[in-house]
């Protein structure tokens, strides 16, 4: 069976391609750069294209039977500094897949990667998949919503089969380096205090990486097929306490806090029960474990980066 993975290039997506490699699955990746992550694994296509193609999408979906839609712009703050852009890609690139989707019968399955953070103004704090849902006051949560609406419209209009899956916060190697714990992390190796936005005591349940991929290939069971899942983590962590567990694991570094940011998402307590039930799916990694393996990872890919440019300053002076 053969794939393709919106965005695949990028940290959760290319964790995604290792879980299907390794389930046996083929696999293309659908993005504007090229996964440094597989450049030299023969096994995996590569299509270059914009989600504002419909033709570039079209293309894309040839002799394909699943799409993991996760292509986006899920940073925050890009969404903040460019809000129309965020909605051309998260939205009406969502309603592009969906329609070459929806031309496309040998597709069996759309898995869509939505986030947690669509429960950001629900009335209780204590949510599931079936919550009632309320109009965000963040710019990013609104276009991933409104993406979800646009696959369950989809699904019951057109017969498009779909899967929605909320994550968590996830972590771990490859993450984007605009992230929480990347910025922690990279500001105690450098030995810059580490800075919160408000108080600190806005949590998260973050999930470790690899376990939100396998969570992300359960979701092509048939029980799955038009169905919401919650992915992820089980410990409750404060902003705070990422700060102290880097403090813990790399040594001390001072905390500073700053003004909290706009339509920040404070937390609420998310129920996982449905994935583990139906999927048989919850997160593994203990939390601290798991920023352990993502520091480590870091100061590899640090060294070889250092080793490369001492190369690289070694034949420029040859060359002088």
């Amino acid at each position: 069976m053969k794939v393709l993975i919106t965005g695949g290039s990028g940290f959760i997506g290319s964790h995604i391609v290792d879980q299907l490699l390794s389930n046996g699955f083929e696999v293309r990746i659908f993005d504007m750069v090229q996964s440094p992550w597989h450049k030299q694994n023969a096994e995996v296509e590569y299509y270059n294209g914009s989600l504002l193609s419909p033709d570039d999408l079209k293309m894309a979906m040839y002799d394909i039977q699943i799409v993991f839609h996760l292509a986006a712009v899920a940073d925050v703050n890009d969404v903040f500094k460019d809000p129309y852009y965020a909605e051309s890609i998260n939205v009406r690139g969502t309603a592009n897949v969906l329609e070459a989707v929806r031309g496309n019968k040998q597709i069996e399955r759309v898995v869509y990667g939505s986030t947690t953070w669509v429960y950001s103004n629900a009335n209780s704090s204590e949510v599931n998949e079936d919550t009632p849902l309320n109009a965000p006051n963040n710019f990013y949560t609104t276009t991933k919503l409104t993406a979800e609406y646009y696959c369950q419209s989809y699904s019951k209009m057109f017969g498009v089969p779909i899967s929605i899956v909320r994550y968590g916060i996830p972590y771990g190697p490859r993450a984007r380096d605009a992230g929480v714990i990347p910025v922690f992390v990279d500001k105690a190796i450098r030995g810059v205090p580490i800075t919160i936005a408000g108080d600190g005591m806005q949590f998260r349940n973050f999930v470790y990486v690899e376990d939100l991929a396998l969570g992300n290939v359960k979701a092509l069971r048939t029980i799955a097929k038009n169905r919401i899942y919650n992915l992820d983590g089980t410990e409750r962590i404060t902003i705070k306490q990422i700060a102290q567990v880097v403090q813990k694991i790399i040594g001390n570094v001072e905390i500073e806090y700053i003004q909290a940011r706009p339509g920040d998402f404070s937390g609420k307590n998310v129920c996982t029960k449905r994935a583990k039930e139906e999927l048989d799916w919850e997160a593994g990694t203990p939390f601290e474990e798991g920023v352990r393996r993502y520091i480590d990872w870091y100061k590899q890919r640090k060294e070889k980066s250092d080793m490369e440019s001492k190369a690289l300053a070694s034949k420029l002076d040859k060359l002088s």
